[in-house]
C-alpha cells in the first residue's frame, strides 16, 4: 500500500524540505476549490476526465449538429482531424497526468542536497533563499495571468488564426460571402480548447524555467562534492532521476507532433520519411531542454574531478611507496604473516577509489534518462510507422526478428 503523502500544509509552501514545481498559483487553488485535486495532486484521473471532456467533447457534439462529423461532410471532418483529436484526448492528458510523476520525482530534491552535506553550512540561508525564490514564482498570480494573454494574443489571435488554421472548408470553418469564417464547433475550438492546451503547455514551459533557475543558482554556490562517491557524480547523482519526471511531457510533445504528421500524411498525401529533420529536431529540442539544465554543474564536477585525481594520486603515491618500503624491503618483520594482512585489502580499496575518480562524470546525466527521453518522444510517433509498411508486413518482419 502507497505511504500516505504530507498534506500542502506539510509540503512546499510552508515546509521546503519537500520541493515542488506544481504545487501552487491560482490553477492549482482553483482545481482543489472545485474538488478536482487535492493537496498533492491526486484525483488525476477526475481532473483529466474534466479537462478532457470540457475541451474535446463540445467539438464532438457541435461538429455534428452542424453536420462537419463524417468524413464527407467536409474537406477535413472533425472525425478525421488527427491532429485535434490526438492534442486534446492523448497530449492533454498527458500534461495534466505528469503534474503527479514531476511532484513525486521532485519532492526530494531539497531534502538530499541537505542530507548528503552537500550545501556548506555556510551557503545554507543562500540556499534558502533560492528555494523560497523558486517557490514565489511557482505561485506567482501575476505569471498565470501573463500566460493566458499571451495564449490568446499570440497563440489564438496571431499564430493560430493567420498562421495555423486552414483556409479552406473544415469541421471548424465555413464558407460565406466574406470568406471562410468559424463554425460553432471553431470558435468553442479557437476561445476554448486551444486556449487550455496551450495554457497548460506554456505553464509546464514556466515550471521548467523555473527548475532551471533554482539548479543555475544552486550551481553558483561552492557545492561540498566528493569525487570519490558511488554515483560517480561526487554526490549530485540524485539529480539525473529527475530527469524521468518529464518522460510523460516528452510524450506530450511527440504526441503533437504525431497529430500534425497524421493530418499531413493522411489528408495532404505526404509520407513519413518528408518530416525525418521535424522529427529529429524535435528530439534534440526535448534533450536540451530537459537536460540541459543539468549541465549548470559541469564546472564545479569537473574541478572536484581533477581535484580528486591530483589528491588521490598524491595519496596513492604515498601509499604503495608505503607498502613497497614494508613488505618488499624488508620493513615488515620476518614474523608479520602477508597472509591476511590489512594492507593488502587497503591496497586494492585505494585502487577501487582511484578508479572512481577517474571514470567520474561531470555532468549528472545517465544514459537511461537519455534513452527514456528519446523513447518517450517518439512512441507516440511509432504508429504512423504503418503509413510506410503495411501491419502485416510490420508482424511477419517482428516475428522474423525474434524467432
Amino acid at each position: 500500500m502507497e505511504s500516505p503523502m504530507p498534506s500542502l500544509d506539510e509540503d512546499g509552501q510552508r515546509d521546503p524540505e519537500n520541493f515542488s514545481l506544481v504545487l501552487g498559483g491560482p490553477l492549482f487553488e482553483l482545481l482543489r476549490r472545485a474538488h478536482l485535486s487535492d493537496d498533492v495532486l491526486l484525483l488525476v484521473r477526475r481532473r483529466i476526465l474534466f479537462i478532457s471532456l470540457v475541451a474535446w467533447l463540445p467539438l464532438l457534439l457541435l461538429s455534428a449538429f452542424e453536420g462537419h462529423l463524417m468524413p464527407g461532410s467536409a474537406t477535413v471532418p472533425f472525425l478525421l482531424d488527427a491532429d485535434v483529436n490526438i492534442r486534446l484526448l492523448v497530449a492533454l492528458p498527458l500534461l495534466i497526468g505528469a503534474e503527479r510523476v514531476v511532484y513525486r520525482r521532485m519532492r526530494p530534491v531539497v531534502r538530499v542536497f541537505r542530507e548528503r552535506k552537500i550545501i556548506p553550512d555556510s551557503a545554507m540561508a543562500q540556499f534558502n533563499a533560492t528555494v523560497a525564490a523558486a517557490f514565489r514564482l511557482r505561485n506567482s498570480a501575476m505569471v498565470e495571468v501573463l500566460l493566458i494573454v499571451f495564449v490568446y494574443v499570440v497563440g489564438i489571435l496571431i499564430i493560430w488564426r493567420q498562421h495555423i488554421a486552414l483556409d479552406t472548408g473544415t469541421w471548424y470553418t465555413t464558407p460565406s460571402a466574406k470568406g471562410n469564417r468559424l463554425s460553432s464547433a471553431g470558435m468553442w475550438y479557437g476561445y476554448v480548447s486551444l486556449p487550455i492546451f496551450q495554457f497548460l503547455l506554456c505553464r509546464w514551459y514556466f515550471r521548467l524555467f523555473i527548475w532551471a533557475r533554482f539548479l543555475w543558482q544552486v550551481s553558483c554556490i561552492e557545492l561540498s562534492l566528493i569525487p570519490t562517491h558511488p554515483d560517480r557524480n561526487a554526490g549530485l547523482g540524485f539529480l539525473s532521476g529527475a530527469v524521468y519526471a518529464f518522460n510523460l511531457i516528452a510524450a506530450a510533445h511527440g504526441a503533437i507532433l504525431s497529430g500534425v504528421l497524421a493530418n499531413r500524411i493522411l489528408l495532404l498525401g505526404a509520407a513519413l520519411a518528408d518530416f525525418a529533420w521535424e522529427i529529429v529536431a524535435l528530439v534534440i529540442f526535448l534533450l536540451c531542454v530537459f537536460l540541459g539544465p543539468l549541465l549548470v554543474f559541469a564546472p564545479q564536477l569537473a574541478r572536484a574531478k581533477r581535484t580528486g585525481n591530483r589528491e588521490y594520486d598524491t595519496l596513492a603515491e604515498r601509499y604503495v611507496r608505503e607498502f613497497d618500503e614494508k613488505w618488499l624491503r624488508g620493513g615488515a618483520s620476518a614474523s608479520e604473516p602477508l597472509v591476511g594482512s590489512g594492507d593488502i585489502q587497503s591496497l586494492a580499496d585505494l585502487g577501487n577509489s582511484l578508479e572512481v575518480v577517474r571514470t567520474m562524470r561531470i555532468a549528472p546525466v545517465r544514459r537511461g534518462g537519455i534513452i527514456g527521453l528519446v523513447a518517450a518522444t517518439l512512441m507516440p510517433i511509432a504508429p504512423l510507422v504503418l503509413t510506410i509498411v503495411p501491419i502485416d508486413q510490420l508482424v511477419k518482419l517482428l516475428l522474423g526478428m525474434l524467432f
